[in-house]
């Protein structure tokens, strides 16, 4: 059971680390999926070296594998522009192969059976695999079905309980664990965007920082555990069950689950989670208007698409179009990092509202990410560019 815990509260961590990275540090898409695979290719060369099973390494490279597993999702979806109907299907197809060829080589996919360097290959593709189809399924899910990170908890939650109910009523163990391997990853993601997103966009507003490191500390304490039973008592054998004991493993496991609910409530936002956040006021700035020029009245936010009151992302925009405005290209390329992380920050819950408008605002602040971060920018182009997006962030707000 443990290592169930640990596995969903991987998979968060590692989707987090990996968007802390390319946003926050500004590392950029590229240079965080070459640096991950790096590391993941470095962790995996240690575990095929450990003759032993070593808990440490091994979730070391499940956390790795997880985080180039979202980016190759990614990668199709976000950069190749490939349909995450497309992408699910191909990944699912790819696993099955993987399955197939494992199986006729090996005769079995028991992960009990792992105890040759060739298995042990296998295993980590299929892995890597199950990650990519479970991001590609949980995107599909929750961004292009609309159901949400809410309803990917409840569904994905209870596909589990329904694989473990399936288990116990004598489905094959191998069948079911690999499902249940599959179907953690989109319940982990959703877990973590139910923890990290705004009140506004239907989450508890702990931030993805606390989350983080709320969930690392977790898996640090179970891993340790892990370790230390290891140490003490050798690889358990095949078949008879965790070392410690069933009970023991089901007492760390629901600790650790209570903990991460407990901790999550404590570090909760102070103020009532029942009322809604005012609208904000956009001011409806004239994009390249000169210094000292009369602004323009504020006007109030009347949201007229899905995606609703985006006034907070608007108050940043008309900051960054005032330092454009001004010839201020270097304050403005400091300020649209305000943006990039409010935005990166609020996909999962505005992305599900409505895909089509999401996408159309996220290409317009590329662009002007782009133009600011050019190595000489310029003025006019930099403009145009917040002219395009304060155009229609007041649209989708019903300011004109």
């Amino acid at each position: 059971m443990t290592f169930w815990v640990i596995k969903v509260l991987s998979t968060t961590i590692g989707e987090t680390f990996a968007d802390y990275l390319t946003v926050n540090v500004g590392l950029g898409p590229a240079v965080t999926d070459a640096v991950m695979i790096a590391v993941l290719v470095v962790a995996l060369v240690i575990q095929f070296r450990t003759r032993a099973y070593t808990p440490w390494i091994y979730w070391l490279c499940v956390v790795l594998v997880s985080i180039v597993g979202t980016q190759l999702t990614d990668f199709f979806t976000d950069t190749l522009g490939v349909s995450l109907y497309i992408s699910t299907a191909v990944f699912a197809v790819v696993l099955a192969v993987v399955f197939a060829v494992w199986y006729r080589q090996e005769r079995t996919l028991a992960i009990a059976s792992i105890d040759t360097p060739r298995r042990e290959a296998f295993y980590w593709g299929a892995i890597l695999t199950t990650f990519a189809l479970g991001t590609a399924a949980g995107d599909l899910a929750t961004e292009a079905l609309s159901l949400g990170f809410r309803n990917g908890v409840l569904i994905f939650g209870g596909l589990i309980l329904a694989t473990w109910v399936s288990y116990h009523l004598g489905a094959g163990q191998v069948l079911t664990f690999w499902i249940a391997y599959v179907l953690t990853r989109p319940l982990g993601a959703s877990l973590g965007d139910l923890l990290t997103q705004d009140k506004d966009f239907g989450g508890l507003g702990l931030g993805a920082s606390v989350t983080s490191l709320l969930f690392f500390a977790t898996i640090l304490v179970l891993v340790i555990r892990e370790q230390v039973l290891v140490s003490r008592h050798g690889v358990a054998v095949k078949g008879a069950g965790p070392l410690g004991g069933h009970r023991q493993d089901y007492i760390w496991a629901a600790a650790a689950v209570v903990a991460v609910a407990l901790a999550g409530w404590a570090l909760r936002p102070a103020g009532d989670t029942t009322q809604t956040a005012e609208p904000a006021v956009i001011t409806n700035a004239q994009p390249g208007a000169q210094a000292g020029a009369p602004a323009a009245p504020p006007r109030q936010a009347h949201p007229t698409s899905k995606l609703g009151n985006l006034g907070k992302f608007a108050v940043i925009v008309t900051d960054v179009n005032a330092k454009v405005a001004k010839n201020d290209l270097v304050g403005g390329k400091a300020r649209v990092k305000d943006l990039e992380v409010a935005w990166d920050d609020a996909e999962a819950g505005l992305k599900p509202r409505d895909s089509a408008k999401w996408h159309q605002l996220d290409d317009q602040i590329d662009a002007v990410l782009t133009a600011l971060r050019e190595s000489n920018p310029v003025q006019s182009d930099c403009a145009s560019t917040v002219a395009t997006l304060m155009t229609t962030l007041n649209q989708f707000d019903g300011v004109r």
